[in-house]
């Protein structure tokens, strides 16, 4: 096998762009209606002459949520300057694997974790839709359906449904006979023991709001499902592959609010139901290409001014108000209206004793949590049958998942990717870096790159029926860390890049858009958002709830972003009524059950 890593840092070029990114449409504030173009960028560009005072914002942080704000706000006449410090798109930005391009290729492409969109994501695609492609269309016409969803799990491959339908009128009685039907391809858990989940199903979908958001999301989703004295196989395949393959989350640490959501809406997506897409989309091209580079080409000739390398290093307060911002310890910001859109990590951090005097809110953000959630690319030189969607490795224990994603790619990777040798690139999320592995007994943080590499094929091995043969070294071209992890196998071992984690009671801590300070405003994942989930969807509804408030603040009036919901069944109205009925008198779910099928 030969062997390539990198560790160096991805280029922060302005004419390049970042990763979980999407795009604007009209200007509203010059009267636009549809997508852009020539028009409407001079339609911005007279926008920017007549712009009020009052609607200047900066915005720190070009991730997800950053460029949200920025879309939403120059579309309304806003003067918007973003600044990031390391790579437009954040954490959701495809990056090259620097040195690999030879012929007049492109390097191969790589990124700190593979992309997916579930059918319930709602806010991203309504931007997406928004932004005009290059060659016609818009950005959402660059998603593309899995055909399946599978997972793997001790040599046998088992394909979960990307489609269903319900038998007679929706109820919890045909949500179970569906549920039941889809995970007849798990075999050897005990029948007991799917009853058991399966029916949890049902108690959550059936849970009125103020059971969701005062017990549910106080538990862990292990606690919920009660692991404890259940089956490897239960733990394995019910528990663990869920968790996984819905949002690559440890059902340790997830809570249940957070993961029953996510559940009933890949149900619904699944059922064709709420107006959701297919359950599993993907992109034809790498983010950068598909969506991030596109945003930002279209922000550019809106009016946005984005400024790369730029770190915020201090948000001044005057008056109850941020008065300035300080760059790189010396840069000094004004603006009317401030909004910091950087990660969790990056926040609290920037929360000096003044902020904390002006709204002591803020000090919950410090009782938030992150994770390991990285990506390591496998660049074959042909590719392997292992899955036409997103797949998950049941029972390995760094929670491994992928995408093969030339299959969904428009252009051949051979001819505009690496030394034209490489045929696929299997992009996979390692989310337990802290779980020994199978071949060396270590941690992922204690191991090198190179044993890094060895172990997550020694575990997709494991999982996948021939492993060794479908898996072959000879067939390995080159690999590739998420430069974000750094000091592998020393003490020093570090990730620039974690992502927030739902745990139990986490909604209690997390902030609105707004702030006690009347000109700060967040726009992050860990924003409070109906999604309840850090992902680029709900980084996105940041964005939007943000923008509404700086709307609200400087007096501007006019329309407000879109802010588009979870759905929920009218027809369980009445159970959550009774629900919420129930908690508050102390009772538990009309549906709820204490293991009665243990033998």
């Amino acid at each position: 096998m030969e062997e390539q890593s990198t560790s160096a840092a991805p280029q922060n070029q302005d004419e390049g762009v970042g990763r979980r990114g999407f795009v604007t449409g009209a200007l509203a504030a010059a009267g636009a209606a549809g997508l852009g173009g020539p028009a409407s960028a001079s339609r911005a560009s007279r926008a920017r002459r007549k712009r009020a005072p009052g609607r200047r914002v900066a915005v720190f942080g070009g991730g997800m949520g950053g460029l949200t704000v920025a879309h939403e706000l120059i579309e309304r006449g806003f003067e918007v300057t973003v600044y990031e410090r390391k790579a437009w798109g954040g954490k959701c930005r495809s990056m090259p694997f620097t040195g690999t391009a030879t012929g007049g290729r492109q390097d191969l492409p790589a990124e700190h974790g593979f992309r997916f969109f579930p059918g319930f994501y709602q806010n991203l695609p309504d931007t997406m839709e928004r932004v005009p492609r290059p060659g016609g269309g818009t950005l959402k016409d660059n998603f593309v359906d899995g055909k399946e969803v599978s997972a793997f799990y001790n040599g046998t491959k088992m394909v979960l449904p990307a489609h269903g339908s319900i038998v007679g009128t929706l109820s919890p009685g045909s949500l179970l006979t569906f549920l039941s039907t889809a995970v007849k391809v798990i075999g050897n858990v005990p029948a007991w023991e799917v009853a058991y989940f399966l029916e949890k199903m049902i108690v959550f979908v059936t849970s009125g709001p103020q059971r969701r958001l005062k017990q549910w999301e106080n538990m862990s989703f292990a606690d919920y499902v009660k692991v404890k004295g259940k089956s490897k196989r239960y733990n394995e395949l019910l528990v663990d592959m869920f968790t996984s393959t819905l949002v690559a989350a440890k059902p340790d640490k997830a809570n249940a609010h957070t993961m029953g959501l996510m559940a009933e809406a890949w149900v619904y997506s699944t059922l064709g139901l709420g107006g959701y897409g297919a359950p599993d989309r993907l992109l034809n091209a790498p983010t950068n290409e598909a969506l991030i580079d596109p945003w930002m080409d279209h922000l550019r000739a809106l009016g946005v001014d984005f400024q790369i390398g730029r770190t915020l290093t201090e948000l001044k307060v005057a008056g109850g108000r941020i008065s300035g911002a300080v760059l790189d310890g010396t840069q000094p910001v004004e603006a009317d209206h401030y909004v910091l859109a950087v990660p969790l990590e990056r926040a609290v951090p920037l929360l000096n004793a003044d902020i904390l005097n002006a709204d002591p809110n803020l000090k919950a953000l410090g009782n938030l949590t992150t994770d390991w959630m990285n990506g390591v690319m496998l660049y074959l030189k042909e590719p392997v049958d292992l899955g036409r969607g997103h797949v998950a490795y049941a029972g390995q224990p760094w929670a491994l998942t992928s995408i093969s994603q030339a299959q969904f790619w428009k252009k051949r990777f051979n001819r505009t990717y690496g030394d034209g040798t490489v045929n696929e690139c299997l992009s996979i999320d390692l989310s337990a870096w802290d779980r020994k592995g199978v071949l060396h007994g270590r941690t992922a943080k204690e191991c090198t790159p190179e044993q890094i590499i060895e172990e997550v094929l020694a575990q997709l091995r494991r999982a996948v029926p021939r492993g060794d043969r479908v898996l072959k070294d000879s067939n390995v071209h080159s690999w590739f860390i998420d430069p974000a992890i750094t000091g592998l196998a020393t003490p020093q071992v570090a990730n620039d890049e974690p992502l927030l984690i739902n745990s139990p009671s986490s909604w209690n801590f997390r902030p609105e858009s707004t702030t006690a300070i009347p000109n700060l405003f967040l726009a992050s994942d860990y924003v409070r958002a109906n999604i309840n989930l850090a992902t680029m969807e709900g980084a996105n509804e940041a964005g939007r709830k943000a923008a509404n408030a700086i709307i609200d603040a400087s007096g501007a009036g006019g329309s407000k972003a879109r802010l588009l919901d979870l759905w929920q069944p009218p027809a369980f109205n009445g159970f959550f009524a009774d629900d919420d009925a129930r908690f508050a008198a102390g009772k538990p779910n009309a549906f709820d059950v204490i293991d009665p099928y243990r033998p």
